[in-house]
């Protein structure tokens, strides 16, 4: 039986997570090129894009130029770019250009479980469920390079209330790649059951000023209609419930 096929970025492209042993997340100083060459489009989807949700935020983002992937070294080529172009990017049927990067902690609960959340109404994917994590920002980088576990770190705290810290942290880094775009794994082991987490993510949820989702989500197999998932988490719950064990 033949393998996965393998992209030109090195990695296989149906997201089965592969081991990374080295990162090197580097930001160029100069303009994302895509951001010199489509400023009309991507004027023109953000009017259409914040007419339709108002609530959407045209913030800066780091968006990709080029990845690459070889002998479990991964390194990428980012520029500073701005939200606008990446909705408009990601509704580009070939998504040429660019490749979007980000990173993707997956919470295990003391009880086996996954635990995701659903996206609020007002945000830029409402109702899909998947872990919770974000788009890398200028609050991301120093010293001229993304720091992945950092973004992991916020985006659960901003979205969840939960602090990795807390939480045993496998120490093996994967990515899961599908075509222009890359998921950078890792699981954070908390000493709490799903139960008790979900509790604490809905509490957060109700009380902070803006939530950006709705509720916390228990995953207890590989089912892939079990929930609206967004387009990264299928590789990752085959592999977690069946190809790892």
């Amino acid at each position: 039986m033949n393998g996965p096929l393998i992209d030109e970025v090195g990695l296989p492209a149906d997201g089965s997570p592969q081991e990374v042993c080295s990162l090197e997340l580097r930001v160029s100083p100069e303009p994302h090129p895509l951001d010199l060459t489509r400023v009309d489009e991507v004027a023109e989807n953000w009017l259409r894009e914040s007419a339709a949700n108002p609530a959407l935020f045209n913030g800066k983002t780091i968006l990709q130029r080029e990845i690459r992937y070889r002998n479990g070294h991964l390194r990428a080529e980012g520029h500073v770019s701005s939200f606008a172009t990446f909705l408009w990017w990601r509704r580009q049927r070939d998504l040429a250009g660019a490749c979007h990067l980000f990173g993707y902690p997956v919470i295990v609960s003391s009880d086996g479980a996954l635990i995701a959340v659903e996206m609020a109404p007002h945000t830029a994917n409402p109702g899909q469920v998947y872990f919770a994590a974000g788009s890398l920002d200028l609050s991301d980088v120093s010293d001229g390079a993304c720091d992945i576990e950092g973004n992991m770190r916020r985006e659960v705290l901003e979205e969840t209330g939960l602090d990795l810290n807390e939480a045993f942290a496998d120490p093996v880094l994967y990515a899961s790649y599908r075509p222009k775009r890359l998921a950078l794994v890792r699981l954070f082991s908390f000493a709490e059951t799903a139960d008790a987490l979900v509790a604490r993510i809905n509490t957060f949820a109700r009380t902070c000023a803006d939530p950006e989702i709705s509720r916390a989500v228990v995953i207890r197999n590989g089912d892939l209609t079990a929930y609206r998932y967004g387009l990264a988490m299928a590789p990752i719950l085959t592999w977690f419930f069946s190809d790892r064990r």
